[in-house]
Formats: C-alpha cells, sequence, structure tokens
C-alpha cells in the first residue's frame, strides 16, 4: 500500500505548536541531499572502525533532520540523502544497481516482496540489531516478509474516512455511507487506484486482492454509482481541502489524518465496518549495499525508542516500535498508536496479475471520466 502523503504536516504542526518540526512529503523534486558532515574526529574514528557514509534511499523527509545530524555525530557516518518519488523508480534503479548503490531503503510493503523475490534484498543479521526485539508484532510476519528475515518496519498507516460533521447530514461508519445522496459533489478520495477501488470491492464483500476479472468489473460499476458524490481525487494535500469545507468527507491517509485531526479535533475519524485498508513501509538493506556495516549501524539508531518516537512524531504514521510508544507526546499518541476500535478486521493490498491489474487500470479510468476528475 502506498503512504506518501506528508508535504503539508510542517506547518499544521507548527501551527499548533508542537514539539518538531515537521517538511515531509511523498515524492521529491530534488534527486540527492546530504544531511551534512560530522566532525572531524568522529569521521576519523568511523573511518578506523567501518564505513563513514550512508547512502540513505527513499521518499524526500522521510526522517527529521535533527535524527540524521544527531546520528553523524554519534557515528561519524556521513547519511548520504537520495530520494525517489514513487516505489516503481526505486526497484527500477535497484534493479539497474544490480542490488547495489544503496545501502538504506525505505520503501512500501508491496515493492518490497517484488524486490526481496527478485534477490536484491540482504537477509538481516539481526546479531547486529539488539533493538529488533522493539519492533511491535502487530506489524511483523506480513505478506512481504512472513518470516520478519528482512526488513524493519518504518511506520504503518489506513486508508480511513475522515468527515466533518457539521457539514454532513449523516452518521458515517461505513464506506458503504459514502454512496449516501445527500453527499453529492462533496467527498474527497485519494488517487491510488488500488485503495479506491478496493473500496468499491469491500462494500461488495470481496478481497482487495481478487483475481477475479468479473468482481473487479462489478466495484467498477460500484464505483460509477459513486461518481456523483465525488468532488475531488488527489492525494497532496487532500486534508487541506477537508479543512477548508472544500469537502466534507474524504478517504484519506493516516498521515492525512494526522494533519487534519491537528487542525481540527472536531472532525470525526471513521474505521470502515467493511474492513480496514492497511499498510506497512519498511527499512531494508539491499544485497550489494556497499556500505552494509553503516546500514546496521543507522537501523539500530532509528530503533532507539526516543529516536523512534521523533521519527514518528515527524512522519506521522503510526508507530512501529513498541518501546518508543512512552516517548510519543501526548498530544501525538491517539494520532500515531493505534486506537482501541482499530480491529484486526484489515487486510493489505497486495500485489496481483498482470490481467487483475489491467481491469483495475480500465475500471479506474472509467470511474475519473465519470467524475471530471
Amino acid at each position: 500500500m502506498v503512504i506518501k502523503m506528508k508535504k503539508v504536516l510542517a506547518s499544521i504542526l507548527a501551527l499548533a505548536m508542537l514539539v518538531v518540526t515537521l517538511t515531509a512529503c511523498s515524492g521529491g523534486a530534488s534527486s540527492e541531499s546530504s544531511s551534512g558532515a560530522g566532525t572531524d574526529s568522529a569521521t576519523d574514528s568511523a573511518a578506523e572502525n567501518g564505513s563513514d557514509e550512508l547512502v540513505l534511499y527513499t521518499w524526500e523527509s522521510m526522517f527529521p533532520q535533527e535524527v540524521l545530524d544527531a546520528f553523524e555525530q554519534e557515528t561519524g557516518i556521513r547519511v548520504n540523502y537520495v530520494n525517489f518519488d514513487t516505489d516503481e523508480t526505486m526497484l527500477a534503479r535497484l534493479e539497474a544497481a544490480e542490488g547495489g548503490d544503496y545501502d538504506i531503503v525505505v520503501a512500501d510493503d508491496y515493492i518490497i516482496e517484488t524486490a526481496i523475490a527478485e534477490g536484491l534484498v540482504t537477509e538481516l543479521d539481526k546479531t547486529q540489531l539488539p533493538s529488533f526485539g522493539n519492533i511491535n508484532p502487530i506489524y511483523q510476519g506480513q505478506f512481504f516478509d512472513p518470516e520478519d528475515k528482512y526488513t524493519v518496519p518504518y511506520g504503518a498507516g489506513v486508508q480511513t474516512i475522515v468527515y466533518d460533521p457539521s457539514l454532513v447530514d449523516i452518521e458515517i461508519d461505513s464506506y458503504a455511507d459514502l454512496w449516501d445522496s445527500s453527499l453529492a459533489s462533496s467527498i474527497g478520495v485519494t488517487s491510488n487506484f488500488r485503495v479506491i477501488n478496493g473500496m468499491a470491492l469491500k462494500v461488495l464483500g470481496e478481497s482487495y486482492n481478487t483475481e477475479d476479472v468479473a468482481v473487479i468489473e462489478e466495484a467498477g460499476q460500484k464505483l460509477l454509482e459513486l461518481a456523483p458524490n465525488i468532488r475531488l481525487i488527489k492525494d497532496d494535500n487532500i486534508q487541506d481541502d477537508l479543512i477548508s469545507g472544500e469537502i466534507s468527507a474524504a478517504v484519506m491517509y493516516t498521515s492525512q489524518v494526522t494533519m487534519a485531526m491537528l487542525a481540527n479535533p472536531e472532525l470525526e475519524v471513521v474505521y470502515p465496518s467493511e474492513g480496514i485498508g492497511f499498510g506497512i513501509m519498511g527499512m531494508f538493506i539491499p544485497s550489494n549495499a556497499p556500505h552494509s556495516d553503516a546500514a546496521y549501524k543507522f537501523m539500530e539508531y532509528i530503533l532507539d525508542p526516543e529516536v523512534s518516537a521523533q521519527c514518528f512524531e515527524y512522519i506521522g504514521y503510526y508507530c512501529t516500535n513498541s518501546a518508543a510508544e512512552e516517548y510519543i507526546n501526548e498530544e501525538y499518541k491517539s494520532f500515531l498508536t493505534l486506537p482501541e476500535e482499530f480491529s484486526d478486521n484489515t487486510e493489505m493490498i497486495e500485489n496481483i496479475s498482470a490481467e487483475a491489474l489491467e481491469t483495475h487500470t480500465r475500471v479506474w479510468t472509467e470511474f475519473r471520466t465519470a467524475t471530471g476528475n
């Protein structure tokens, strides 16, 4: 599942007088940046004991700058931060490099599954990760890494409905409620077609990952019935449209929910009764990472509870480190830890056959055309 909407978190949290500065986003304009060099003495020490550089490859601004700076100062390892815009771009570059060039990659679950299958990911030496046990078991044993051999989870999210009760005449508790005629031209949804097609599949009682083309086509027809209610289809900053009143309800990602709720606590968050789409981002070491020793040091550093808490407050996704939860600011906690009403009725969006994917693409195009987006 793609979980990458973070760009405006900085401004909203700053206005809310929170404790960290957030500037995260999905996809980046620049292709490479550096977090700065460590002190000369620290660098000399790193050179004596292993690599003095770490090539970190992920979306822009996935880590607080103060965390990267502190890692450099503590270890003498310079962080060379390289960005990609999409998971597919990452995979193509990793394939071209034959698992080299990069030391740590952070990407989405489904693309990690492909990278592992292609032999592009290193099996972790957990003796170098003594804090591996800090990981919340909820986020382990998933389809992309069922035996937890390759990845360290770094944030999780769900597809959530958020609505403004002052603008909505009904109580929303399911995806099916979004089809209500009172919501005409008032709903915003993400532009991830597997998420929104999947929403229609869930209303029909089907799996996100069905391979049955006829069922996917039926979901497409169901979506066409929803089209009159759709005002916006977009990924970037859809929470702003909800906050401003441009839309009254939205299907959005966890980081966007965090931003929206911090701006307007009167909004209602809904975990749809049909089941919840669930996704995880993971850190991994490529199979031919040039500085694998530095990669292990970085992973272990991020697994430190206090450091993890800084990171999750920054990116606005669910905290995947159980030991970090006590360090998360109370103002964030309800957004960054799984709520009590979050059940185990979840399903992750996985890779599917080319035929099924082609059908998804076609019905999605028909839906977008019908909405005028």
